[in-house]
């Protein structure tokens, strides 16, 4: 062989090869598709250091990262690609023009979902194109089900804030089964010009059962209802969605839990046709957003759970299961490392946060300002230092000792305690925006603080535009190797599953 056409040579043969064995293998009949909203590389990072160390490990030796005892089941996966996020009108997409170029193959505008820019053509989702070809379909969110990404897969509207209308279209689909978090606006318009129905009355018209307690949730593992499925965790926050993972109450099923259900009423044996199911981490981003790590932390290690019942279903049905992994933007602008600790990680130091910022929110820090807002008087300079029962909240709730802390971290404390109790402080506007966002003050500072000790940094308190990981097992696996756009996901999708339709299609 001439060996200065070797190297291209065995490199062409292998693309040859590569590309019959994609198509000469079996179309994947069951089909996973894991979307950790607001999930990047950095979020994953995050998760496998944060795990390390909880494990016994250290998050500073490749020896202790590398074992595959504190790596997460999605980065294990064998076929790994990258793709793109940004959407028809800005390089930091939003959820809803993400998931509809996840599900339809089509870049939108951010708030649209399942239709194009123009607002007047809608297309169908991979998911119903699957369920028309006689494949029963799942979708599972820990966020509402009418929230923009679990929404791409079923509906298509001008805006996600029409969750009423969103929600409509959910009880026309068909689908076999939805599973997660509830409705935010079951009876009534979520907004001006969304609709009125009353969704419960409309699920029943169309042959869906509700099922809201643990138990008979979890008896749908074994007892089929010989209905159509809609599974509601007991307990949900205020936007209908379920607890962090953190703060998981024991009534609620995990996102795993949730998955296991949904495998068991989406599988009839191998003469079905298949199925496809979509599981969504939907808090990732909500913490994310907040600049929470150990709540990010938290809800990447349970969408990671669902991942793994994903592969054990996959060890029964190697040759017909496709499982992919993904996520569909960054948020936060999450580092992991921070300007104040170099090349040095202690991640043991986000063991000392009991709760997500929303738990303490709710309970711990209302308690707190109902007992000592009133009369408060900004102008000392030590209201937090000289409040014993806000120092034991810091170091009961987050691990943060007041000793431990330097001088700049305490005064940030001091400015953001006044801003919460007191609706001022000595910053200025910009300075506030800048620090604060729309959170609270003093809670975003707690986790800003504790998160920069543990080395772990955030930019920005809104989606970020950088690309995102993808990670495959199985059947077509191949499809998603190498780096390519969001909207290439549906596509391949569909000729993984072995439908014939070029997206986007119209619905």
């Amino acid at each position: 062989m001439n060996p200065k056409h070797s190297i291209p040579s065995l490199v062409a043969a292998a693309a040859l090869l590569s590309a019959g064995l994609t198509q000469a293998a079996p179309s994947a009949k069951y089909v996973f598709f894991f979307l950790g909203d607001g999930m990047a590389n950095a979020q994953v990072q995050a998760a496998e250091a944060y795990l390390t160390v909880k494990n016994g490990g250290s998050a500073t030796l490749a020896s202790d990262l590398l074992d595959p005892a504190n790596r997460l089941n999605m980065t294990k996966l064998p076929v790994q690609g990258m793709q793109t996020t940004f959407d028809a009108g800005a390089l930091m997409t939003d959820s809803a023009s993400s998931a509809t170029a996840f599900a339809s193959g089509l870049k939108t505008k951010s708030g649209v979902i399942g239709m194009d820019e123009t607002l007047t053509n809608s297309y169908k989702s991979v998911a119903q194109i699957a369920h028309e070809r006689g494949r029963k379909v799942g979708v599972i969110t820990s966020v509402s089900l009418d929230h923009a990404t679990p929404a791409a897969y079923y509906a298509s509207v001008t805006s996600r804030g029409l969750m009423n209308q969103i929600a409509t279209q959910l009880t026309a689909s068909g689908y076999d089964f939805f599973g997660g978090g509830g409705f935010a606006s079951p009876t009534g318009a979520a907004r001006g010009g969304d609709s009125e129905n009353n969704i419960w009355d409309l699920l029943s018209a169309n042959g869906y059962q509700v099922f809201n307690d643990r138990a008979s949730i979890l008896s749908l593992k074994t007892n089929r209802p010989g209905a159509k499925v809609v599974a509601i965790n007991p307990t949900l926050d205020e936007a209908a969605a379920m607890p962090y993972a953190i703060d998981r109450p024991e009534a609620n099923l995990s996102l795993a839990e949730m998955t296991e259900v949904a495998i068991a009423n989406l599988y009839e044996g191998p003469s079905q046709r298949g199925f496809f199911l979509m599981v969504e981490g939907g808090k990732i981003d909500w913490a994310c957003h907040a600049n929470d790590a150990v709540a990010a932390i938290g809800d990447t290690l349970d969408f990671d759970a669902a991942v793994g019942k994903a592969l054990e279903f996959y060890r029964k049905h190697p040759m017909d299961t496709l499982i992919i992994v993904t996520g569909d933007h960054e948020t936060g602008g999450m580092t992991v490392g921070h300007a104040t600790t170099g090349y040095t990680a202690y991640y043991d130091r986000l063991f000392g946060q009991t709760n997500s910022f929303e738990h303490f929110a709710a309970n711990q820090w209302k308690v707190h300002k109902e007992t000592y807002g009133e009369g408060y008087d900004r102008t000392p300079a030590n209201n937090l230092e000289s409040n014993t029962a806000m120092l034991s909240l810091l170091d009961d709730t987050f691990g943060l000792e007041w000793a431990s802390l330097n001088d700049y971290q305490k005064q940030k404390l001091e400015d953001a305690y006044d801003q919460s109790m007191s609706g001022e402080n000595d910053n200025s506007s910009a300075e506030n925006k800048y620090l604060y966002g729309s959170y609270e003050p003093i809670i975003v500072t707690i986790t800003h603080i504790l998160n920069e000790v543990a080395s772990i940094g955030w930019t920005s308190y809104s989606h970020t535009g950088v690309p995102t990981p993808v990670y495959a097992q199985g059947g077509q696996a191949s499809l998603f190797s190498g780096f390519y756009d969001n909207t290439d996901i549906a596509k391949r999708l569909t000729q993984a599953m072995g439908l014939r339709e070029s997206l986007p299609v119209a619905r």
